[in-house]
């Protein structure tokens, strides 16, 4: 009998244990989240070749892409900083501003779709925008083609990334080379995705966020590999934000679609890295990571969650951090007569 009463004890404190709970808790992010694997994963209509990719790194950080001989993707997408630019909202051409926040490169393959609207498919479909978009790159497929082919060291980058292809140099190579390359910018490893795979690298204070996280409804829309960028939700579904966080004359999806349930619709930030990519929100008015926790909470949840709350789920946020790549800045090819000079106005 006294055997039998010290195990019922035993069983009774495992089932209490902290190690238990983390368990739980663990099994439960797996039903919402998945780690980030070690390698880019394939594309359905790319080779990740890793001529295509050299090309493609060359390609991203290259100004001469742009009108103006200044912007590259680099400019608005730095890799050295968390694939963003720090800015509200980009600077392109005749230093205009853009009307968005500039989202992070890095793990941009996992997301459904590219843009905070979503009107690119995939990372080719949006590298043809920026390139051509008057208030970023000012520039022109044609123009575009002039300069690569004007550089012999370009033209034998793109014959070896397009084998067999008769005119390997394209608008269209251009952008799968991009693609390829920013196939590679993701981020592994992080604490949360150690955590996810068994280990427990989650301090008291991160499990409790975590656990808010999921409990309060975050996870409804940041969820998956990305933590975010798998679907569209509208911005203020229970209580619309002020204007200056959602700017009225930014209606979102509707813009791509033209269907009223777009409207003020954006596809849901991926949330891998985010305390490397303030500031927050398309419309990049938001510094703090504290601040656009609490503005989800009351535009999305229609909750108000407490100042402890706040501060555990942002500890959480911060283990989504991963391993960031080193990319180094590539020798680019040399310009020659024939290359078109940059034209600034």
């Amino acid at each position: 009998m006294f055997r039998h009463i010290l195990a019922t004890s035993a069983a009774l404190a495992a089932l209490t244990s902290p190690a238990l709970a983390n368990e739980e808790l663990r099994a439960l992010a797996q039903e919402y989240f998945d780690p980030i694997p070690l390698s880019p994963p394939t594309l359905e209509n790319n080779i990740l070749s890793s001529d295509r990719i050299d090309l493609g790194h060359m390609l991203f950080f290259d100004p001469r892409m742009s009108r103006s001989g200044i912007f590259s993707c680099q400019s608005c997408h730095n890799v050295g900083i968390g694939g963003v630019d720090g800015l509200e909202t980009s600077i392109g051409h005749g230093w205009q501003h853009g009307p968005r926040n500039s989202p992070t490169v890095f793990n941009a393959v996992f997301n459904i779709a590219q843009f905070w609207d979503g009107r690119a498919e995939d990372l080719a479909a949006q590298a043809t925008g920026p390139v051509q978009a008057g208030v970023e790159m000012n520039n022109t497929p044609q123009r575009v083609l002039d300069t690569l082919n004007s550089m012999p060291g370009y033209v034998d980058a793109f014959a070896s990334a397009f084998p067999g292809e008769e005119d390997p140099v394209t608008f269209e190579n251009f952008a799968l080379a991009i693609e390829a390359f920013e196939a590679t910018l993701i981020t592994p490893n992080s604490p949360f995705d150690q955590f996810l795979m068994g280990a427990n690298t989650l301090n008291e204070q991160e499990l409790r966020g975590l656990d808010s996280f999921v409990n309060a409804g975050c996870a409804s829309c940041h969820a998956g590999v990305n933590m975010g960028g798998e679907a569209y939700f509208p911005f203020g579904l229970v209580e619309r934000p002020g204007a200056d966080v959602l700017p009225e004359g930014d209606r979102g999806r509707f813009a791509v679609t033209e269907t009223v349930v777009d409207d003020y619709v954006f596809r849901a930030s991926p949330l891998r890295n985010i305390d490397l990519t303030a500031p927050y929100f398309h419309s990049g008015v938001v510094w703090e990571l504290e601040e656009a926790v609490a503005i989800m909470a009351t535009s999305q949840l229609g909750t108000e969650l407490s100042d402890s709350e706040i501060t555990d789920i942002t500890a959480f946020l911060r283990t989504l951090t991963g391993e960031i790549p080193e990319v180094d800045h590539p020798i680019l090819p040399t310009r020659t007569s024939e290359t078109p000079l940059p034209d600034p106005m």
